[in-house]
């Protein structure tokens, strides 16, 4: 069980400073306000009627936030079982359930089944300690994952500057914040 519940707050769009609980657990690290507001300003111009991904879910709040500025459906792939109970209350509470889905799954799990549509904006902020970001890049890269013009947002430690990703993908933005590093590429096929 949780050693204790903490919160985070949606910083734009229709659900505009809604709290919502989020676990504390070991490398769970909800992206801070300040990078969430750069990012979603990046992404602007793309979420209206987005499909979404947060692959690496947690607390949700990159998924949510998507939603709460009107991406039209959101994946939401979460392998803890308490984070992923929680992110179903979260979306109960803000009356999200028809627009999202919480996969309770390991993010390799869920990327070896082709997506039924592919993906306007994919977030990826895997546990810093693993090399789960590699992996998952190479896999959204091929099997229809992203759309044409997709947008992919990586978060990981700052000391490793941007992360190596397949061919037809450019970096467009990028950013520090502390320890983190966060970049947006777009998928050009």
């Amino acid at each position: 069980m949780a050693r204790s519940s903490n919160v985070v707050r949606i910083i734009g769009g229709e659900h505009k400073r809604r709290q919502l609980k989020v676990l504390d657990r070991p490398g769970l690290r909800p992206t801070p306000d300040r990078v969430r507001e750069t990012l979603f300003n990046w992404l602007a111009p793309f979420l209206p009627g987005a499909r979404v991904l947060d692959l690496f879910a947690g607390s949700g709040v990159l998924g949510l936030e998507a939603l709460s500025r009107g991406a039209a459906w959101c994946d939401l792939v979460e392998k803890d079982g308490g984070a992923a109970r929680l992110l179903e209350s979260n979306l109960d509470v803000l009356r999200l359930l028809d627009r999202a889905r919480v996969h309770h799954q390991d993010a390799q799990a869920f990327l070896r089944q082709p997506p039924s549509q592919p993906y306007d904006v994919v977030f990826l902020d895997p546990p810093y300690a693993s090399d789960l970001l590699e992996k998952a890049l190479a896999a959204i890269d091929g099997a229809g994952w992203l759309a044409p013009d997709a947008r992919i947002y990586v978060e990981r430690p700052a000391r490793l500057g941007p992360p190596d990703v397949p061919g037809g993908w450019e970096r467009l933005r990028q950013g520090e914040a502390g320890e983190v590093g966060y970049y947006l590429f777009g998928f050009h096929p």
